[in-house]
C-alpha cells in the first residue's frame, strides 16, 4: 500500500478575491498582495523536497504554483495541471458579489451567510443550495462536485509512489470540502489565500493532518 503526503496551498489573493466576488470556474489575476502570498508559502515550505507540483488548471492556481516552487527550493518541478481540483463551479452566480450571492443561496434555508450555512447544513449543503438557486442550475451539487474531486484523488494514487511528497495548489471551497470530508471540523472558516493544509492519502484513505496553516513547515 502506498502513502503519500499532500500539501494543498490555496492559491493567492486574486482581484476578486480582493473585491469579494464569486469566483469559481471564472479567474481573475493575482493581486501583488496575491504574488507575496505565493512566494511566502513557498517560503513557508522551503527544505521539503517535492516529488511532483500539480495545481487546479485554472490561472490564479497556476501562477501561484509557479512562484512556490523557486520560493521552496524546487525550481526543478513542472506544474502539471489538474482541473479535477478547480473550486466548486457557481453557475449564473459567477462574479457577482459574495455576500448578496450567498444570501439569495442561504436565505430560503434561514440561513443567509456562507457560515450560517455550513454552521447549520454543512458545506455539502451549501453546493446543493446554490445549484437549487441558479435560476439555470448550472452550478455544481455536492455529488457533482465530488465526482470531480474523487477523480482527481484517484489520479493522484495512480501516480504517486509510497512516500511521496506533493505539492498541490488548489482553491478555499475545494481544499475546505476535503478537510470537512475526512476530519471533523468544527468551524466555518475557510483557508486563507497562501495556507497550507496538509494531508495523507492511502490506497484507501485520506487523513488531515493540519488545516490552513501560514508558519514555517515540515
Amino acid at each position: 500500500m502506498a502513502t503519500f503526503s499532500v500539501y494543498m496551498i490555496r492559491h493567492g489573493q486574486t482581484y476578486f478575491n480582493k473585491y469579494r466576488r464569486m469566483q469559481g470556474w471564472c479567474d481573475s489575476p493575482l493581486t501583488t498582495v496575491g504574488e507575496t502570498d505565493a512566494v511566502n508559502a513557498g517560503k513557508m515550505l522551503n527544505g521539503i523536497h517535492f516529488d511532483a507540483a500539480y495545481a487546479s488548471d485554472m490561472t490564479r492556481a497556476m501562477r501561484t504554483a509557479q512562484l512556490m516552487l523557486p520560493a521552496s527550493g524546487n525550481e526543478q518541478l513542472k506544474v502539471q495541471p489538474l482541473a479535477a481540483f478547480r473550486e466548486a463551479f457557481y453557475g449564473y452566480f459567477e462574479g457577482d458579489d459574495t455576500s448578496q450571492t450567498w444570501f439569495e443561496v442561504g436565505a430560503p434555508h434561514n440561513a443567509p451567510t456562507l457560515s450560517d450555512i455550513i454552521d447549520q447544513y454543512g458545506i455539502e449543503k451549501a453546493k446543493d443550495f446554490c445549484k437549487e438557486a441558479d435560476p439555470f442550475h448550472r452550478a455544481e451539487n455536492n455529488a457533482e462536485f465530488w465526482e470531480r474531486v474523487n477523480s482527481g484523488i484517484d489520479t493522484l494514487r495512480a501516480n504517486q509512489k509510497d512516500g511521496d511528497k506533493v505539492l498541490l495548489v488548489s482553491h478555499g471551497n475545494t481544499i475546505y470540502s476535503i478537510a470537512a470530508k475526512f476530519a471533523n471540523l468544527t468551524s466555518p472558516d475557510r483557508p486563507q489565500n497562501g495556507s497550507v493544509t496538509k494531508f495523507t492519502v492511502t490506497d484507501d484513505t485520506v487523513s488531515l493532518d493540519y488545516f490552513g496553516r501560514k508558519d514555517h513547515l515540515a
